[in-house]
């Protein structure tokens, strides 16, 4: 047995000093709404608090899906970076990351060099993305929807070269027969999310799913817990997004949240038993849902 841990958007705070030729362009839409909103629904005490529960449960394995950082600054992805660091060595943590993080034109360039031990895959010279750690029996396919977009939209994109490989890299990982867990931000699921903040070739990534398959799919952004399925070639595959794990919880709102995956291997079908554990009004970590996905 194999478990999981998948936290998504803790959109780590507080943020770091802005110089003001940093704040011409879609930065200053982000930088007002912090000051004026996610600065206090975003709390670090409430990540935390989720962080050391993940930890009492002593997981093989934590998926972070994105948005790390909220204006795509070089400062936050050094302070992300730092943070990585206290879940777990790069061999045991993977990150793929979010629209946040690719904030604006040339953020991801940085982000992919400072976080580079947490999203390379097993094979030297491999692409970028998607890329492949096989950990056990597991394979983690670390896909990128993080491309800078304009102001007041939020959307990914996966790209016609990387849904393709995404495509090869499914098929050939099926003929090994691992069980396939794909990391991305962005849900494929449709109708899931407002327009502006959509999966903008979310129709080619479900494509590849139903033509090849894969026994789960973890992703981040809307920022609330979720279980759905895609098509797959044998059946329906498993979707789970999880919440904005620093999410202070209020009279309109939950608490952060991350997930926990057992997966164990079986002559079939792998068996992924998911629970949530969510921060409380009271501050404790509970278990607040739970169900057999597979098997």
């Amino acid at each position: 047995m194999v478990l999981i841990a998948h936290l998504s958007d803790p959109h780590l705070g507080p943020l770091p000093a802005v110089a003001p030729r940093e704040l011409v362009s879609k930065r200053l839409f982000g930088y007002l709404n912090w000051r004026s909103n996610r600065g206090r629904v975003y709390d670090n005490a409430v990540l935390d608090a989720l962080v050391a529960d993940m930890r009492a449960m002593a997981p093989d394995h934590v998926a972070v899906t994105g948005d790390l950082a909220n204006l795509g600054l070089a400062a936050e992805f050094d302070n992300a970076r730092h943070w990585l660091l206290t879940l777990g060595p790069p061999e045991t943590v993977t990150v793929v990351p979010g629209n946040h993080d690719a904030y604006v034109p040339g953020a991801f360039a940085v982000l992919n060099r400072v976080w580079r031990p947490f999203m390379t895959g097993d094979e030297p010279g491999g692409p970028d993305f998607p890329f492949v750690r096989q950990r056990g029996p597991l394979a983690l396919i670390g896909v990128s929807t993080a491309v800078a977009t304009p102001p007041l939209m939020a959307t990914g994109t996966v790209g016609e070269e990387q849904a393709a490989v995404l495509g090869e890299v499914l098929a050939d990982i099926g003929r090994d027969r691992l069980v396939r867990v794909v990391l991305i931000h962005h849900s494929p699921i449709a109708g899931s999310t407002p327009w502006h903040r959509r999966l903008t070739d979310a129709p080619r990534v479900r494509d590849v799913i139903a033509r090849h398959g894969a026994e789960l799919v973890l992703h981040g952004h809307n920022h609330r817990f979720s279980v759905a399925s895609l098509a797959g070639p044998n059946g329906p595959v498993p979707v789970v997004g999880a919440a904005a794990a620093s999410l202070r919880p209020g009279e309109d709102r939950t608490g952060g949240s991350y997930n926990l995956l057992s997966i164990e291997e079986s002559a079939g079908a792998p068996s992924i038993e998911l629970i949530e554990r969510r921060f409380m009004p009271d501050g404790s970590v509970e278990t607040a849902a739970g169900e057999r996905l597979t098997g």
